[in-house]
């Protein structure tokens, strides 16, 4: 299970590394998978991404408190009310599609809101 662990991490960071970079596509939540994957297979790689410069705040602030970032709250709600309105205006879905992407997209958008700030 070490390998398996050890091995979904690195995916998890190379996946990371592929949102930093594409605006589609998130960082943070793949980091945090990785932490839970290198937890389990590799404390020095553990270590390491909770020490990165980067990316370790945010991942030490959310291992020890559930918190996000206020910046990071605003970037992500936002991000998101201007992909739904690409999404929206861009292809003119069906109703129910509409309301159901503006439903995921509500829900996701609470669940950040109502994280605690970190410091």
């Amino acid at each position: 299970m070490r390998w398996l662990f050890l091995g979904l991490g690195w995916l998890f960071v190379a996946l990371g590394v592929v949102g930093a970079f594409l605006p589609v596509m998130p960082t943070t939540p793949f980091l945090l998978l990785a932490v839970a994957c290198f937890t389990r297979s590799s404390p020095r790689l553990e270590a390491w991404l909770l020490n990165h410069p980067r990316f370790g705040k945010p991942l030490r602030d959310w291992r020890s408190n559930g918190a996000i970032s206020r910046k990071a709250k605003i970037a992500a709600v936002s991000l998101m009310s201007v992909s739904y309105g690409i999404f929206f205006f861009g292809t003119a879905p069906p109703l129910w599609r509409a309301l159901l992407v503006a439903a995921v997209m509500a829900c996701s958008s609470l669940f950040i809101l109502t994280r605690p700030d970190s410091a």
